[in-house]
């Protein structure tokens, strides 16, 4: 119907034929040209046209008798100029500058059609979030969103390494809060806790990786949160693959508010509590947590210490100090370069205990716990205790991780170029 009345609109229809008893417009005919025909007229007006005729007799040429209207034939007629001008080929075209108006208003309503179609998946094996954005599920307690892993998250070994999966949880837990409406102004703060100048800083992180995904495999990130203590939240994480449902990554995490102006832990509000209060599910943690102490590192117990560490701009947050993820790959720079090559990390436990701003130095402790570095090649296992220090020896973070060997012997062949024969 859209498309029917936009034609019309601008493919011109054919001019009518004149009317049988319409008159001539201002037409003119030369007296001059008449009277060189040996004609006596006297002027005839009728509708606009004046014509010089002779009423008495027809006109003589050649002593031979024709009517008026064969010896009309040849004079020029002269047009007024209210007339319209002759419509020629050019002036019949359609108008396009319609046609286009027309064309974007059959696409405009044609994409709002679409954009209203129902993306909910038919069949459980469908994907439930073809486009990563993410939704809310089970009755809006879980947010679920979708990640492709892309070449450039992948490592050496052509698997995720451990700072992309962090980054997937450290993403779906602001999209879980920007779904349920919560999100203010910063790194994840309520509108309550704009207010107070609150933000969210985490104190623990337990990750256990059963298999890493690969380049072009697509993850499932399910997260929800709980309620830690009087003033903290436990935020739990579980990471599939999509294809077949398998548990690829368990995480668990514990967070507190921290004054961003003080830089000091602060009590939870109770109109922040109202806020997120209704959001909390009731279930144990997705990982047992790990008892064990974290023993503290100096220069006399670690084997292998990394200084001169220091953070770019790119690593600092909206919170304006070091993101959390970026403590991860500052720990690993200490670890042993043939435990990296040989073994894989199965789980991590960190305990944050100081932020890092941008003017900070760091350095990075690694002992080994149980093994011998330089003779991993055919051990199992392998557990590594891990200090972040400030120059000054103030602690930021202490980590334990544990190793399990690869299952690929053969990895530093992959990737080579073979050479080409002369």
């Amino acid at each position: 119907m859209v498309a029917t009345a936009a034609t019309s609109a601008f493919f011109p229809a054919p001019p009518l034929p004149p009317d049988s008893g319409s008159k001539p417009s201002s037409t003119k005919l030369s007296s001059s040209n008449l009277d060189g025909c040996g004609i006596k007229s006297k002027s005839v007006s009728s509708g606009g046209v004046k014509l010089k005729a002779n009423a008495q007799a027809s006109p003589k040429i050649n002593g031979t008798m024709v009517g008026l209207s064969s010896a009309m034939e040849g004079v020029k007629l002269g047009e007024d100029t209210s007339s319209p001008p002759p419509r020629t080929f050019i002036n019949q075209l359609p108008d396009w500058s319609m046609l286009l108006a027309a064309i974007t208003t059959v696409f405009l309503a044609a994409e709002k059609q679409w954009m209203m179609l129902d993306w909910k998946p038919k069949r459980p094996d469908v994907l439930i979030d073809p486009f990563g954005l993410g939704s809310l599920v089970q009755d809006g307690f879980v947010f679920r969103q979708n990640f492709p892993i892309r070449s450039y998250e992948i490592g050496a070994d052509r698997t995720a390494s451990i700072e992309t999966l962090m980054n997937h949880l450290q993403e779906t837990a602001l999209n879980h809060v920007k779904s349920a409406g919560l999100l203010g102004d910063g790194f994840g703060s309520t509108p309550e806790m704009c207010k107070r100048n609150l933000i969210w800083v985490v104190t623990r992180m337990q990750v256990l990786v059963d298999r890493y995904p690969t380049w072009g495999d697509v993850v499932q990130v399910d997260t929800w949160v709980s309620s830690s203590g009087k003033n903290g939240m436990r935020r739990d994480w579980l990471i599939r693959d999509c294809n077949t449902g398998e548990v690829l990554t368990r995480a668990s995490s514990v967070w507190v508010m921290m004054n961003k102006h003080t830089r000091r832990l602060s009590k939870m509000p109770d109109e922040v509590r109202g806020e997120i209060g209704p959001y909390f599910v009731v279930t144990p943690p997705v990982i047992d947590e790990d008892g064990r102490k974290l023993p503290k590192l100096d220069d006399n117990t670690a084997e292998y210490i990394r200084t001169g560490l220091t953070p770019r701009w790119n690593d600092l947050d909206v919170n304006q100090h070091v993101n959390n993820v970026k403590y991860i790959g500052w720990i690993l720079e200490s670890a042993p370069q043939s435990i990296l090559e040989t073994h894989e990390l199965s789980s991590m436990t960190l305990e944050y205990r100081r932020e890092c701003g941008r003017d900070n130095v760091l350095q990075s402790l690694t002992a080994v716990s149980g093994a011998n570095a330089e003779g991993l090649q055919d051990s199992g296992n392998v557990e590594c205790q891990h200090l972040l220090r400030l120059e000054d020896g103030a602690e930021v973070v202490r980590g334990r991780t544990e190793w399990r060997p690869k299952h690929a012997k053969n990895f530093r062949n992959l990737g080579q170029v073979p050479a080409q024969n002369p």
